[in-house]
């Protein structure tokens, strides 16, 4: 399968199983659709490019070692796994009902170079230059200590390896800036401060040899090479 296939491959996985996060995260549900459309300005085109841009970083081909921080429940990443069967892959989450859900879904589908691996971004469990690649989607604009995560993710990521993702920055979208000032951020899932566009390409591109940041309504896409 191809990247795009394998995206569609995970919206048919949240029917599936039908969660109201899956359905929300993928735009493939009635009620998914909804929350995309009223919050994030996004219906399914715009949910495929920014997934298709945030994973564009993991060659088709890849058989080296990857982190992925957070993991959620893995159901926009395990049917991209199942395309990488030479790939060592680990999971790692700090919520165990999150990587439940994510380590059902790798059963179901038969992943065997898929492990599980409780942890905090803040303090990664690795050794220096463990990882090809480090994929961070949807995580850093909930993570409490942002320059703890910035650092760590970096430090377990070999030199010459890529680190890519996507997350919420301000500035994107008016509509998407109200939600998580009202709604999300009092609830405790986003925890300010918030990346803008151009903060994000600044930070990267200080850390990063190149850095490649864009933005699709109020999701930040970056791919970055250490």
């Amino acid at each position: 399968m191809n990247r795009k296939e394998q995206i569609r491959s995970a919206y048919h996985l949240a029917g599936t199983n039908a969660g109201f996060y899956d359905g929300m995260i993928t735009c493939s549900t009635l009620p998914g659709r909804i929350i995309c459309g009223a919050v994030w300005n996004m219906g399914r085109e715009k949910n495929t490019q920014y997934l298709e841009r945030a994973l564009s970083g993991i060659p088709e081909d890849f058989s080296g070692r990857l982190l992925e921080v957070p993991v959620g429940t893995g159901v926009l990443t395990m049917p991209v796994y199942q395309g990488l069967p030479g790939a060592d892959i680990t999971c790692l989450d700090y919520s165990p009902d999150m990587m439940a859900s994510a380590r059902a879904k790798a059963n179901a589908l038969k992943l065997g170079n898929v492990r599980f691996q409780q942890g905090d971004v803040g303090a990664l469990p690795f050794a220096d230059g463990t990882f090809d690649i480090v994929l961070s989607l949807n995580g850093f604009h909930a993570f409490p200590d942002k320059a703890a995560a910035y650092r760590e993710t970096f430090r377990v990521l070999k030199p010459g390896g890529t680190f890519c993702g996507c997350f919420y920055v301000q500035g994107g979208c008016r509509r998407t800036d109200w939600f998580i000032r009202h709604l999300y951020q009092p609830k405790g899932w986003f925890t300010p401060p918030y990346e803008t566009e151009e903060s994000l390409r600044e930070r990267l591109g200080a850390l990063y040899r190149t850095a490649e940041v864009s933005r699709i309504e109020g999701i930040g896409v970056f791919r970055c090479v250490k």
